[in-house]
């Protein structure tokens, strides 16, 4: 077992000693080492210690696996035990706070182990003070050098728990973030200088004195004034800052100071952190950014933070933890680390209610267990589950359902729903297309009729308000949406025999919106990256103009309607039939149409998955906007049948 070094190599180094790759030049004379900045710069702080903090939260579980469906939580096993109790000085979440804010500062972390009193214990130490050692072999680490200043001690590599990120000179050490974003911090180091001295002045006065010409000014006279002036009113002691001038001989003081809104103080600032949130890859709503924030978005972002920001360097640990530590112990059959993300991502009480209630089909808990949770005594017979009369086994899925009036489930065996677009709304999206870009094109072209008669130098933002254009088409493309998902949606349900008003719309209308705001962006990026690209070396702007919009209205909104509707009938189909599917299990199938089609939807033809799972490609269904590039969408024919194979009269 490598758990051999005792705390007293440690203890004896006395304090960390910075080693020199960590240090970064913020400015031609002004050096801080990584540590420093995350002191000094409040925006680093606040991204690291959000991402220390968010997953040092987690709690760590250790499991053994029985089968590939089948697992077991280990609370007594050792590492477990290590992992809750690290030593005798540290908790797990300080363990895990230290661990991701080394990881987040210097992209590297290091867990000494130590034996303590006979057991083996993790001790975290201060990424700053170790440096991997080691010349002959630059895949790995030979050794670990652990610098104090009282001097410094070398540490056998099986003996640490070492996690690095990528470098592409060095395969040992990480590269930090911070190195990446050395101009982002030394341009707001610079300016937040600039604003600090800025403000500082304009706090007293800030301006300058004119004096009428003619009037003689004797140098006692003008040396009195300047004394006076310079004490009053430019002093650098709070108790200096304010009064009221006096002039003399006809003078005028012009204020010429900025503001904080002059110096975009807030804006440079927000910049700072957007930048910073970036290089670690978390959203901006999650660090206070909340320009475009709202409660559906943040609510979906939270849930988004532990799946998609935090989810890799939760990877990375567990699997370091995996590789580095359990194998120090003898027990390690079928052992494996994870983090408990379920209390993060569990929703609320009335969320998960919802759920079990369903899932089981029947109430959950009992009263004495709801009083439980209200710091209520339990009662005599509350320890019975009460089910109401109108829920029985293989009934209604939960007792606050009631039977859909006119509802017919499909019978048993195979009955195929096609996906196919009505013509009428192929037709009327190509129309809609149409009319949008007649009506844009009048527009963009007398905006550059009036800068091409100006003489103006042709700018993309003085002649295509991006605003305006997405507003508008999102609205057109919504509710064509709305129309032709439905009218598929319930002609699919007919086929089944199921009364087609059961269809839910409102279950849709959150999803429509999105697809239309998305669809629209990205029409109106084409067309105007089509404008400039004929702008250029062009000799009339408006005709450049009006051959992109003469080609958008006859071809681009032929095709580009076609997809469109073909796609919503796909997301039609499935939606309709997974809303009355209960507890069958349909199967969609990829089916292609086209006498040319694209290679890889030939590839697909006849591919079958359950209806909730992505086919190959990663789409739902043909033209599914969300997965598919564009190149994959632009002109797709297929189709997705959906076949119940199992169901049952009700």
């Amino acid at each position: 077992m490598a758990f051999a070094v005792s705390n007293g190599n440690l203890t004896s180094l006395h304090r960390p000693v910075a080693q020199a790759p960590y240090a970064l030049r913020i400015a031609d004379n002004f050096t801080q080492d990584y540590a420093a900045i995350y002191k000094s710069q409040p925006q680093v702080r606040i991204v690291v210690a959000f991402l220390a903090r968010n997953i040092a939260q987690l709690n760590m579980h250790v499991f053994r696996r029985l089968s590939d469906t089948d697992r077991e939580r280990l609370r007594d096993h050792p590492i477990a035990q290590l992992i809750a109790n690290p030593n005798s000085r540290t908790t797990q979440f300080r363990l895990f706070r230290s661990l991701v804010s080394d990881i987040g500062i210097f992209d590297a972390a290091y867990w000494l182990k130590v034996q303590e009193k006979g057991k083996p214990t993790l001790v975290p130490l201060p990424a700053q003070m170790v440096e991997v050692g080691g010349d002959s072999d630059w895949l790995h680490p030979e050794h670990f050098i652990v610098k104090g200043s009282r001097g410094k001690t070398k540490i056998r590599h099986d003996q640490m728990v070492y996690f690095h990120g990528y470098n592409p000179v060095d395969a040992r050490t990480g590269l930090s973030p911070i190195e990446t974003l050395r101009r982002v911090l030394s341009e707001e180091f610079a300016a937040g200088q600039m604003r600090e001295q800025t403000l500082r002045n304009g706090a007293r006065m800030s301006g300058y004195l004119t004096r009428p010409a003619g009037n003689e000014w004797s140098d006692n006279a003008r040396k009195r004034f300047k004394a006076g002036w310079r004490a009053q009113f430019q002093g650098w002691s709070a108790t200096e800052a304010g009064g009221t001038p006096v002039l003399e001989d006809g003078m005028t003081f012009t204020p010429a100071g900025q503001s904080a809104v002059d110096l975009q103080y807030v804006e440079s600032r927000k910049l700072t952190r957007e930048e910073v949130a970036a290089a670690y890859f978390i959203p901006p709503p999650m660090v206070g950014i909340l320009d475009n924030a709202t409660f559906g978005n943040i609510e979906e972002q939270h849930k988004m933070l532990y799946q998609d920001t935090l989810g890799p360097w939760l990877q990375e640990i567990q699997q370091e933890i995996m590789l580095q530590l359990v194998p120090d112990f003898s027990d390690t059959d079928g052992i494996y680390v994870e983090f408990n993300m379920n209390e993060k991502l569990r929703g609320s009480f009335e969320e998960q209610a919802a759920q079990l209630q369903t899932s089981v089909g029947a109430p959950f808990m009992t009263r004495n267990e709801a009083r439980a949770r209200a710091n209520l005594p339990s009662i005599p017979g509350g320890d019975a589950l009460v089910v109401p009369l109108n829920v029985l086994e293989g009934g209604q899925a939960s007792p606050t359902d009631s039977v859909p009036k006119g509802l017919r489930i499909p019978k048993a065996g195979t009955v195929e729903v096609k996906v196919r677009p009505a013509e009428t709304y192929v037709t009327k999206a190509a129309q809609v297309l149409e009319q949008f870009f007649d009506r844009q094109s009048r527009v963009v072209m007398s905006a550059l009729g009036a800068k091409a008669a100006a003489g103006v130098p042709v700018k993309a933002e003085s002649w295509w308000d991006e605003a305006r254009w997405d507003e508008e088409l999102s609205a057109n493309l919504y509710a064509l949406s709305v129309a032709t998902s439905t009218e598929t949606a319930r002609k699919q349900l007919e086929k089944l025999g199921i009364d087609p008003e059961e269809y839910d719309v409102d279950r849709t209308l959150a999803y429509l919106l999105v697809l239309a705001k998305s669809n629209a962006e990205s029409i109106n990026a084409v067309t105007r990256i089509d404008i400039e690209k004929a702008l250029v070396d062009a000799e009339s702007p408006v005709e450049a103009a009006g051959h992109v919009f003469d080609v958008a209205k006859s071809s681009r909104s032929q095709q580009a309607g076609l997809t469109l509707v073909t796609a919503l009938a796909g997301f039609a189909t499935v939606e309709s039939v997974k809303q009355v599917a209960g507890e069958r299990s349909p199967v969609k199938t990829w089916v292609t149409t086209s006498k040319r089609p694209r290679p890889e939807h030939a590839a697909m033809n006849g591919q079958s998955v359950p209806i909730d799972e992505p086919f190959s490609n990663g789409a739902m269904w043909p033209g599914d906007t969300s997965a598919l590039a564009v190149d994959q969408i632009a002109g797709c024919l297929c189709d997705v049948v959906i076949a119940f194979e199992q169901g049952a009269d009700s």
